[in-house]
């Protein structure tokens, strides 16, 4: 019998939730939202405060003021005053937001053998679903290549896909919408993942963004694979060849990334630029890999 069959699933508490997702001494990011108020409130504390009698109460409290409450999947290195990507201390989770056709997604997550069994999974309102898994491994840029490929696999919100990322905490409710609905969490299993038991297609400018549109045989992401940088540049290389105008191919990368670089278009130019170069001079393989622009993080 697997592990994952071993275990039992269980209901978590707010309190509950917290611990198992974060170690008592890590710095974690709680956000409070009052969208009628136009009031966000943001705490950094320890693990163990936020799962206190106290600091729970008080949330409770915001939360039948009309708050919705959130908390960051991955923990803060010490000393950090805000929740940016550059002060995650290192990779604790992945996870999917799942807001259209939910139910279908979930099916196909839990059926397809693609992803390992999820660790958390929340009802965060009628037919919509939150998903997690805890991993260790994986650095900041392995995480968002998986957390956008995800997304893009299992029609979540590409949005949603930043390691800096707040989700909400179950045992409040959901203020978003006329209806207030109870988020709950289900820890569904104990494991610690790897990249590796993810067999999850690479994301690229062309990649399909619902499960009803995966019409071709994808590329899959091996252990070692690029970074989302590197397989721009080698999507570009690509296209260029086939005979795609460099236009054309500036424009879907610029679109592609819009939501994770400063400038795309300054990006997807000189990605371009670099690809066409690479065709020019070719290299062995080894040294084949440009150097890229530093990527600008935005907190989401």
């Amino acid at each position: 019998m697997t592990h994952a069959l071993c275990f039992k699933p269980r209901q978590l508490s707010a309190s509950q939730y917290v611990l198992s997702l974060h170690r008592p001494d890590d710095r974690v990011a709680v956000l409070v939202r009052n969208r009628s108020r136009q009031q966000t409130t943001q705490r950094i504390l320890l693990a163990e405060d936020i799962a206190s009698p106290p600091f729970q109460d008080w949330l409770r409290e915001e939360n039948r003021a009309g708050a919705d409450v959130f908390i960051g999947m991955n923990p803060l290195c010490p000393g950090s005053c805000a929740r940016t990507k550059a002060s995650i201390l290192e990779i604790r989770h992945v996870y999917l937001d799942l807001d259209e056709d939910a139910a279908a997604s979930l099916r196909t997550i839990r059926t397809s053998g693609d992803t390992p069994v999820p660790t958390f999974v929340l009802d965060t309102s009628p037919e919509k679903n939150q998903v997690v898994w805890r991993v260790e491994g994986l650095d900041p840029s392995q995480a968002e290549v998986l957390l956008r490929s995800l997304a893009v696999q299992f029609n979540g919100d590409t949005a949603a896909t930043d390691i800096s990322r707040v989700l909400r905490l179950p045992g409040f409710t959901n203020c978003k919408y006329n209806e207030r609905f109870l988020v709950r969490a289900i820890q569904e299993s104990d494991a610690v993942y790897h990249l590796r038991d993810f067999n999850i297609h690479e994301e690229s400018p062309e990649a399909p963004r619902r499960l009803s549109d995966r019409h071709a045989s994808p590329r899959r992401m091996s252990i070692g694979h690029r970074s989302q940088s590197e397989a721009d540049w080698a999507y570009a290389k690509r296209a260029l060849v086939r005979g795609d105008s460099t236009d054309q191919v500036i424009q879907r990368i610029a679109d592609y990334r819009a939501d994770d670089k400063a400038d795309p278009l300054y990006y997807a130019r000189l990605t371009v630029i670099k690809a066409q170069l690479s065709l020019m001079t070719p290299q062995p393989v080894s040294s084949a890999r440009p150097e890229t622009p530093e990527r600008t993080d935005r907190d989401h």
